[in-house]
């Protein structure tokens, strides 16, 4: 089984001796154009998610630096979709919003979100499924993860 309307995209390096340069996102690639961008530092352990957005705010995941295991359910059919990105598989990953999402961090890591809607504290969109619901428990690396509050409430 696919989660429907997940994409891949890979990113490209273009390498000289000072570095190198990667375009990370393109609107006009997406299926709708983002609209606000956040980054987040997480240290190896950490399982932010599984988060998922009723009014239909889509993610595009990057990671910038180290590696993450992006983690998908689709909360219909339950097909899920999980992938190792950053440092040594360079893509990034665009998940509709009316799928639980969330990643983990095998690594110490920076993680870009783009998101199709801006976050709106006084009437957020933002609704949880339990990092170790049996449709994807066995889909981590841990079974020991560090926890927000809000990602460990039952």
């Amino acid at each position: 089984m696919t989660v429907e309307g997940v994409v891949r995209f890979p990113l490209r390096r273009f390498e000289d001796e000072r570095g190198w340069f990667c375009e990370l996102r393109r609107d006009s690639a997406l299926p709708r154009p983002t609209v606000q961008t956040n980054l987040s530092f997480s240290r190896k352990g950490v399982i932010r998610g599984l988060h998922y957005h009723e009014r239909g705010q889509d993610d595009l995941f990057v990671c910038l630096q180290g590696t993450a295991r992006v983690v998908v359910l689709d909360r219909e059919t339950g097909a899920t979709f999980t992938e190792d990105i950053g440092d040594d598989n360079p893509v990034a990953i665009y998940v509709p919003g009316r799928n639980a999402h969330g990643f983990e961090a095998l690594t110490d890591l920076l993680f870009c979100y783009h998101v199709t809607e801006e976050y709106d504290p006084d009437d957020p969109d933002e609704h949880g499924i339990p990092w170790d619901d049996d449709r994807v428990a066995h889909l981590w690396s841990t079974t020991t993860p560090i926890l927000s509050a809000r990602d460990a409430a039952p």
